[in-house]
C-alpha cells in the first residue's frame, strides 16, 4: 500500500525521545504495568487514544485568539451553534466540555434503575454512564465483528433482527435509550452503514423508542459510506452527514475526535420542541455551567466550531484513512490479525490470535500492549476483557467479544516513519509471542472503568 501524502504543511514540532528498553522495563513496571500510569514524557509513539491528541490547524489557532470569554451569551458559542445545526441539520446544540460529560448529562433523563440501553457496542464510559444512571446496557453487534480475520464491509452494524428480539424480550417499555455508535469504537472503528443506520430507526419508531448517536466519529463514518455504500459515491460528505443524523433523534459526541480539538462535546435534539432539552439545560447548568458555555472555554468553542468543517474534508479523511491502511498493508505481509478491513481511526490487533495461550481471565490485549510498549516505546490500550471489567451484579469477569489492542492514530501527528515503527515492533514481537507465557492478573481495581487506575503484575 503506497503511503498518502499528507494534505497539509508542518509548521511546528513538538520533540521526542526514546528511551532505551532497559529505561522503559523499569517505567512499565513502576506505573503498575498500566498504560496510562506512564509519564507521557515517557512515551516514543502515543497510540493510547486518537481522543484530543491531535493537531490543530493554524485557523484553529487563530481562532483561539478571538475567543469570547463571556459567561452567558458569547459570540464564540454563536459560532459553535451555528456550526452545529449547518453540519448536523439539529435543531438544539449544546456544548459539553467532553462526551462523557454529555453522558452525564443525558442519560439520567431516560435511564434507570431497571431500564436497559441497547446498542451495537457501547464504549468503557458509556456502558459506565448506563450503569451510574441505574441502568444495565446490552451490546448488539453483527455476529461478522466478532471475526476479526472475516473481511467484510460495515462490521460496525446493529444487529437488528437481535435488536427488536431484545426489545420483545426485555420489553419496550423498560428499555430507556437504543444507542448508535458511530464509527463503532469497541468493534474496531468499524462503521455502520445508511441502510443499518435507517433500518434501526424504524425498528425504534416502530416502538415508540429514543434512537441516540454516539458521534464521536461521525465524519470518518461518512467518507465509509460515501466509499464503501452502494448510491453515495457521487453525494458530498455534507449530504451523507446530514442523512445519518435525520434517523436520530439525540446525539452525543466528544468533539475530541473527529473535530480535531483538545477539548471539547457537543449534544443534540433534532426537535426543537422536544422536551428533553429543559432537562439538558437543567443538568448541563448542574454539572457543567451555564448553558452557553457547557464547561468550555471561549477559544475552546472557537475552535471547535472550525475543527467540525475540517474534520469533514475529503482529503484530509482520505489521509487519515490511508495511515491505517498503510499500517495493516505490512500487517498483513506478516500475517498479524487485526479486525479487518481497517477501521476508522486506527488498527485493533487481535491479541487473542497472537497469544493463543492466554485466557482471557489473564488479558492477552494488555499483555501485548506491555509488549509493544518495552520493545519500542509505544503506548497502546487494551479493548478486551480487561477494559470491559467485572459483571455489576455478580462481581465475576466479563469475557469479551474481543481481545484489541488499539492503535489509536492522532488526526495530523504521526509521518510515514512511525507506521514503518509500529509495523516493525509488532512483528518483531510476533515473532517471539511463543515465548511470552504468563498473561497478567490485578493486584487492585476501583469499583467502576477499571482500566484507567487498576494495578497489574504478571500471573
Amino acid at each position: 500500500m503506497k503511503y498518502v501524502p499528507e494534505p497539509f504543511r508542518i509548521k511546528m514540532v513538538e520533540k521526542i525521545k526514546p528511551l532505551t528498553r532497559q529505561e522503559r522495563e523499569a517505567r512499565i513496571q513502576a506505573a503498575n504495568y498500566n498504560l496510562f500510569g506512564l509519564h507521557a514524557q515517557d512515551v516514543y509513539i502515543d497510540l493510547l487514544t486518537d481522543s484530543g491528541t491531535g493537531a490543530m490547524s493554524s485557523d484553529q489557532w487563530a481562532g483561539i485568539m478571538q475567543g469570547d470569554e463571556a459567561y452567558a451569551g458569547s459570540k464564540s458559542y454563536y459560532h459553535l451553534i451555528d456550526a452545529g445545526k449547518d453540519i448536523f441539520g439539529y435543531d438544539f446544540i449544546q456544548p459539553v466540555h467532553q462526551g462523557r460529560a454529555g453522558e452525564k448529562v443525558l442519560f439520567p433523563l431516560f435511564l434507570g434503575k431497571g431500564k436497559y440501553a441497547i446498542s451495537n457496542t457501547f464504549f468503557d464510559t458509556t456502558r459506565a454512564h448506563v450503569e451510574l444512571a441505574g441502568a444495565r446496557a446490552i451490546d448488539c453487534v453483527v455476529e461478522a465483528a466478532k471475526n476479526p480475520a472475516v473481511r467484510a464491509p460495515f462490521k460496525g452494524n446493529m444487529d437488528t433482527a437481535k435488536l427488536e428480539q431484545l426489545i420483545n424480550e426485555l420489553g419496550a417499555e423498560n428499555v430507556g435509550l437504543v444507542v448508535l455508535t458511530i464509527t463503532n469504537n469497541s468493534a474496531g472503528g468499524q462503521p455502520v452503514s445508511m441502510e443499518n443506520i435507517k433500518t434501526t430507526a424504524q425498528i425504534c419508531k416502530k416502538y415508540n423508542l429514543t434512537l441516540e448517536i454516539d458521534a464521536a466519529r461521525f465524519a470518518e463514518n461518512a467518507y465509509f459510506i460515501k466509499r464503501d455504500e452502494p448510491g453515495y459515491g457521487d453525494k458530498s460528505l455534507q449530504d451523507i452527514i446530514r442523512e445519518m443524523f435525520s434517523h436520530g433523534d439525540i446525539f452525543h459526541m466528544s468533539s475530541k475526535k473527529d473535530a480535531i480539538v483538545n477539548m471539547g462535546g457537543i449534544l443534540g435534539v433534532k426537535d426543537a420542541a422536544h422536551p428533553i432539552i429543559a432537562g439538558i439545560k437543567a443538568h448541563c447548568i448542574s454539572y457543567e455551567g451555564f448553558y452557553t458555555y457547557g464547561g468550555m472555554s471561549g477559544r475552546d468553542m472557537e475552535a471547535l466550531a472550525i475543527g467540525l468543517y475540517e474534520g469533514t474534508e475529503e482529503d484530509f479523511l482520505r489521509y487519515r484513512i490511508g495511515q491505517a491502511e498503510y499500517l495493516a498493508a505490512q500487517l498483513d505481509t506478516a500475517g498479524i490479525v487485526y479486525q479487518s478491513p481497517v477501521g476508522g481511526h486506527g488498527l485493533f490487533i487481535d491479541a487473542a490470535a497472537l497469544f493463543p495461550h492466554i485466557p482471557y481471565t489473564e488479558f492477552p490485549a494488555q499483555v501485548l500492549a506491555i509488549e509493544l510498549y518495552k520493545e519500542a516505546g509505544i503506548r497502546t490500550c487494551d479493548i478486551g476483557s480487561f477494559m470491559l471489567g467485572n459483571d455489576p451484579d455478580t462481581g465475576v469477569q466479563l469475557q469479551s467479544d474481543f481481545e484489541f489492542t488499539r492503535f489509536a492514530i492522532p488526526r495530523r501527528v504521526y509521518t510515514q516513519a512511525h507506521f514503518d515503527i509500529m509495523a516493525e515492533a509488532l512483528i518483531a514481537i510476533k515473532d517471539r509471542a511463543h515465548t511470552i507465557e504468563r498473561g497478567m492478573k490485578i493486584t487492585w481495581e476501583p469499583p467502576i472503568l477499571r482500566h484507567f487506575q487498576a494495578k497489574l503484575a504478571y500471573v
